[in-house]
């Protein structure tokens, strides 16, 4: 039954969140509040695993979530249940898009989706910004002093300029910010 869930869940994740992998950080929020297998802090976690490794985020992230959940089996079940949505759909489509491929319906619908993606890549970047660099608990306490995660937001603003001043792949980026959560524990 719990492989059925896994499969299930993240076959819905597979089929809604258009606009690739931070496109399904909105969904597995959600899927956590949900289901408990993971927390949001769990979630971070992943994310960051998740974009310093090969491979789609959300890919990695299902296969994650399967894992602890589920071991072997499920890391593969949930995994499949992400992937295959896509798959059927990128099938249909292409059968499809030859046909219609200068029809202004389906011009409109890949037009129509643009904002939609947006808006769950800007919801996921809202969302890491939030767990990352605020303490929800403080703010909604108004202690607005404590609100703010220091130590992270100067190390995001120190990046943030480096990355403008010494462009670099980002590879390098996210292996420096993994050697500075080493060595200052965070």
């Amino acid at each position: 039954m719990m492989l059925l869930q896994l499969f299930l869940e993240f076959a819905r994740t597979g089929l809604f969140a258009v606009g690739g992998g931070l496109a399904t950080l909105p969904f597995l929020y959600s899927l956590s509040d949900k289901t408990n297998w993971f927390s949001h802090e769990q979630l971070t976690d992943m994310l960051a695993v998740s974009e310093s490794t090969p491979g789609p985020i959300g890919v990695n992230t299902a296969t994650y979530v399967g894992f602890a959940t589920a071991g072997l089996l499920g890391a593969v079940t949930a995994t499949v249940g992400l992937v295959l949505p896509s798959v059927i759909v990128i099938l249909i489509v292409a059968r499809v898009l030859d046909k219609f491929r200068e029809s202004v319906l389906v011009k409109s619908v890949f037009y129509g989706l643009r904002p939609c993606s947006t808006g769950l890549i800007a919801a996921s970047g809202l969302s890491v910004v939030e767990l990352t660099l605020l303490n929800m608990d403080a703010l909604k306490s108004f202690q607005f002093l404590n609100a703010l995660r220091l130590p992270y937001l100067i190390i995001a603003v120190i990046l943030f300029f480096a990355m403008k001043k010494f462009p670099k792949h980002p590879a390098f980026y996210i292996a420096l910010s993994a050697v500075i959560g080493i060595v200052f524990k965070l």
